[in-house]
């Protein structure tokens, strides 16, 4: 019995384990963030600092005013938005990398076929039974489901200005993930769970829309919650979620690896989206 059920046993092992440290990293960072913050103003005070930004600003007034614009903490459209399209432009590298790493390198085929095979020691009954059951969570009947409750939350509670960004999210991920799959047209691996999937392979449509649709709804969610440790547990177990859908793809043999990373980058591109025009919307309105 214990055989069967060790792979199950030791991923809960694993996800408290990582749960835990990562609790710890946010209370670290907390501390080190309210440290600098402090620094900073410090710095900010001194009159050596703040004559060479005086100075700085009547030379190049256009340049100062596009850095205070770029990097301020007072609006959305600042700093946090600044390193929201740095990192959507960051995932697009990633994902366009991975194209082509498909299209013209051996090696990433190889680490998929390798990846793949070293799964089969923990592909028991147990572990295919419960990440089947997994693997229907981010498939697109129980998506659309969770969007459509939430958009009829969303206008009930009269916050509607979320609602267009919700399905900017669910369709352009969609729309990206599935030109995706017919444009390269990759092979999924051979069945061994008895699944059949008659999609393309490249990306992992499960992979995208998970992360896309519950990460959008984790964000609204975040947005009534008061404490750091509120949201932390909010983040960290979606993330948990998303994670599992993702690698059940692997573990039922229905998707390499590259094409749950190149999901996990669509999803994120379209979700980082998503938070930028609900933002925007919000504090315009």
């Amino acid at each position: 019995m214990f055989s069967s059920c060790w792979p199950l046993f030791a991923l809960v092992m694993l996800i408290i384990l990582v749960w835990q440290l990562c609790w710890w990293g946010v209370k670290i960072s907390s501390a080190l963030y309210a440290r600098s913050v402090v620094l900073l103003t410090e710095v900010k005070q001194q009159k050596g600092v703040a004559g060479l930004w005086l100075r700085f600003s009547a030379s190049f007034p256009e340049t100062s005013q596009l850095l205070q614009a770029r990097f301020t903490t007072r609006r959305f459209s600042g700093l946090i938005l600044t390193l929201i399209v740095l990192f959507m432009l960051y995932f697009l590298a990633l994902f366009g990398g991975l194209v082509g790493e498909l299209l013209e390198a051996e090696e990433l085929i190889q680490v998929d076929h390798w990846i793949n095979d070293q799964l089969t020691v923990i592909r028991t009954d147990s572990a295919v039974t419960t990440f089947a059951w997994l693997t229907d969570l981010g498939g697109s009947p129980a998506l659309l489901a969770v969007a459509i409750v939430a958009t009829g939350l969303l206008w009930a509670h009269q916050r509607t200005r979320l609602i267009a960004p919700l399905w900017l999210t669910v369709f352009g991920s969609q729309l990206m993930t599935y030109s995706g799959k017919f444009l390269l047209q990759r092979q999924r691996p051979e069945s061994i769970t008895g699944l059949v999937e008659v999609t393309p392979s490249f990306p992992s449509g499960h992979a995208t829309s998970a992360l896309a649709v519950y990460g959008f709804m984790a964000y609204i969610i975040s947005r009534d919650l008061k404490t750091v440790r509120q949201r932390f547990e909010l983040v960290y177990w979606t993330a948990v979620l998303i994670g599992l859908i993702g690698f059940s793809r692997l573990l039922l043999s229905v998707h390499y690896a590259s094409d749950v990373a190149a999901g996990f980058l669509v999803g994120s591109f379209w979700l980082l989206l998503g938070i930028a025009v609900a933002e925007q919307s919000q504090r315009a309105r």
